[in-house]
């Protein structure tokens, strides 16, 4: 199953800057992992933000839910989810 999610990062100005850069290493290597295995397929960074658009490849809306809750960053996120279908008119179908 393929998601498009956009996830938007809002770390509060007071918060404690050694905290949130341990927390962007472990965001780091826990999306490094993702890609390798497959699940995290495409990463996209928004210009000018501080946000992404992500497309997951997973077998299922809990395993989703599963791994974006698990980012380290998730407590600082909002995120939009939406599911993909295959398009009749593609060239390239998967």
């Amino acid at each position: 199953m393929l998601f498009l999610v956009h996830m938007q990062v809002q770390i509060p100005p007071d918060a404690d800057k050694e905290v949130i850069e341990r927390v962007k290493a472990e965001e780091k290597a826990y999306s490094q992992n993702l890609q390798r295995e497959g699940k995290w397929q495409h990463l996209w960074r928004v210009a000018g933000e501080y946000a992404n658009y992500s497309v997951f490849d997973v077998a299922s809306n809990d395993e989703l839910h599963r791994i974006l809750s698990g980012l380290p960053l998730f407590p600082y996120m909002t995120l939009k989810v939406t599911p993909l279908a295959q398009h009749p008119s593609a060239i390239v179908q998967t």
